[in-house]
């Protein structure tokens, strides 16, 4: 699949206990882990069947356990002179993966942090799916200022808006769209202390049983099972490890 500007296109876990990672989710989502053979740098791979859906790594001082989501990008090193453009920080500057492409860690103006990718050869993979379990199938953004928000992504990726749903304890929960089909929400943060963040839903083919495994191999359950517009329910969650996520998929 060519690179489509502004897909998501990879998800990576900080967490501290690796082993522990790789036991929690290979339990809830169905994924096998390996080494991706990094020279001097640990970095395991989840595979969802014969398809890379995530990577996972030790964080670095001082940074908490968390997931970051990746977006495509057509031109990386354009997408960071845009983002500082807008608003913007760099965190980790553009730089090369050998056999995968071009890189960088940002910020948006609000300070959530998120990923891009310039894939080799614009191989972008299919570890966002829509349609499969253990693949990303949603992002949502929860941010001080989600009209903002909207406006820097919009420019950066091209994203366009969507269904506008009225929520009553937080506002607006803002769909977006790119390529023409629904890939994420943006709302006001429920939780004015917590800093701005993006959150990835993985695909489970049960939330019942999503819940049961996350309670039973450590994790805890934040919120849901909820049904969502469109027959599927959600369910948000911790790790052991700490790190935020939720799942998304039939009853």
């Amino acid at each position: 699949m060519a690179t489509e500007h502004g897909t998501p296109v990879w998800y990576e876990l900080s967490t501290p206990d690796l082993a522990g990672a790789a036991e929690f989710y290979g339990a809830l989502l169905g994924w096998t882990m390996r080494d991706a053979g990094m020279e001097g740098f640990t970095y395991h791979l989840a595979s969802q069947g014969e398809a890379m859906v995530a990577g996972m790594m030790e964080p670095f001082a001082g940074v908490p356990p968390n997931w970051l989501i990746y977006f495509a990008s057509t031109n990386a090193d354009a997408t960071v002179a845009a983002t500082e453009a807008a608003g913007g920080a760099v965190l980790q500057p553009a730089g090369d993966i050998p056999d995968t492409g071009r890189f960088a860690i940002l910020a948006d103006p609000q300070g959530a942090a998120f990923g891009i990718l310039q894939p080799l050869n614009g191989d972008m993979g299919s570890a966002f799916d829509q349609q499969k379990t253990g693949h990303g199938n949603w992002h949502e953004l929860a941010t001080t200022d989600p009209e903002a928000g909207l406006a820097f992504y919009a420019g950066l990726f091209g994203w366009q808006t969507s269904t506008a749903m009225p929520m009553p304890e937080i506002g607006t929960y803002q769909l977006f769209r790119q390529a023409g089909a629904d890939i994420g929400g943006m709302m006001k943060s429920p939780m004015p202390d917590m800093p701005p963040y993006w959150l990835p839903y993985f695909g489970t083919d049960s939330i019942a049983r999503a819940i049961a495994t996350i309670t039973e191999k450590g994790g805890t359950v934040l919120h849901g099972p909820q049904e969502v517009p469109g027959g599927a329910f959600i369910a948000m969650a911790r790790d052991p490890q700490g790190a935020h996520f939720a799942v998304v998929g039939p009853a």
